[in-house]
């Protein structure tokens, strides 16, 4: 939902524009904002998580969540969006950071990069998925029921995860949660939390195997998603004439690729390090990364592909550009799944820490990114 949420408006860019008055330059900015929002709020959410569990700290998200999505379809002024949104970015940001932890908790080595792609899919699916179901919102109600069905969402998924949800939080020693305490919260670390705690991820800029995956991987994800799913609501309107339904439509390619690239990335990476192990040898981390030039490749052609088809069009649309941007969207997919689930089988005991860092250089280079 971090991404979903991020990207929910991109389709309506155009009507804010319209309703407040400013340039659909300035309304991407309320993305923006989400965007670096997201990237920061995790440094905060982290020790609470290590001391608290993952459940307290996902059901306050959704709870804030939920208010900061109402709050944005109330707001009277482009401000008062803008606060809102922030607000929403800080407390769904949990789901962007933690979600690389509770797969670690969850699943063996052998499994890992399979069940970390699914989620690293739902990750990236969202940036191209939310534009895509919004498209039609706003055409038929207007864009301020994106935030209410987003809210609509968030209380769903309040519910189900209050009653379903599972603790993957444990610490050597200390007897495992039963279902008769989840409704009550207590205090799983005893370890105090300290004001060092809140900066500790960003220490990992000392690994360079963790920063090389980082910065590579967001890299990728700047290229393969933010930039051709910002782009298409800001050139296609102008260029092509279309209305917020029609410039959903385009981010059907992206998805197609995400889905595509999940299955090479995650399936075959682990095949790839079982083969390894099934002739005896050690599977190092590094092993994996072979596949992942396969997705840098995708993405440098993809988006030139991208680029180069729209400015060749002229007004006349034509599919190539999003071919393009479902190529480059298979790449980023890869090396998605793979860089993470290197740098966790690096360090699994700092899988949390590993998430929050990652998020945070995305994130900064997600914001930088669309004001080039």
């Amino acid at each position: 939902m971090a991404t979903f949420s991020a990207a929910a408006i991109q389709s309506g860019f155009v009507d804010i524009a319209e309703d407040f008055h400013i340039s659909v330059q300035r309304a991407s900015y309320l993305t923006s904002l989400f965007i670096v929002v997201l990237g920061a709020a995790p440094l905060f959410w982290r020790p609470l998580g290590q001391t608290y569990g993952r459940r307290p700290i996902f059901l306050i998200s959704l709870i804030g969540s939920l208010v900061g999505n109402i709050g944005c379809a109330k707001s009277p002024s482009y401000g008062t969006m803008g606060l809102c949104r922030a607000i929403t970015a800080w407390f769904i940001s949990p789901a962007a950071s933690l979600g690389s932890a509770v797969v670690a908790e969850s699943f063996a080595k052998k499994d890992r990069a399979r069940y970390m792609g699914v989620w690293t899919t739902m990750v990236t699916l969202g940036v191209p998925l939310a534009p895509f179901i919004f498209g039609f919102v706003t055409v038929r109600v207007g864009y301020r029921w994106t935030y209410w069905i987003l809210a609509i969402i968030n209380a769903v998924q309040f519910v189900l995860f209050f009653f379903l949800g599972l603790e993957t939080r444990h610490v050597p020693g200390q007897a495992t949660l039963g279902k008769s305490e989840y409704f009550t919260f207590r205090r799983i670390d005893p370890t105090p939390i300290r004001p060092v705690d809140f900066i500790a991820p960003l220490g990992l800029i000392t690994r360079c195997d963790v920063v090389i995956a980082a910065v590579s991987y967001s890299t990728a994800f700047l290229w393969g998603s933010v930039t051709t799913t910002f782009e298409i609501p800001q050139i296609f309107p102008e260029t092509y004439g279309f209305n917020n339904q029609q410039v959903g439509l385009q981010y059907i390619g992206i998805i197609l690729g995400t889905l595509i690239g999940e299955f090479a990335g995650g399936f075959f990476s682990d095949q790839w390090m079982w083969r390894r192990q099934r002739r005896g040898r050690k599977s190092e981390p590094e092993y994996r990364l072979w596949l992942s030039y396969f997705g840098y490749l995708l993405v440098i052609c993809g988006v030139v592909v991208f680029f180069v088809q729209i400015a060749k069009s002229g007004t006349k649309w034509n599919i190539t550009p999003i071919i393009g941007a479902a190529i480059a969207a298979v790449g980023n997919q890869i090396v998605t799944t793979i860089m993470i689930t290197y740098a966790v089988d690096c360090y699994p005991s700092e899988s949390a820490a590993i998430g929050v860092f990652i998020t945070f250089i995305r994130q900064t280079l997600g914001f930088i990114g669309p004001f080039w």
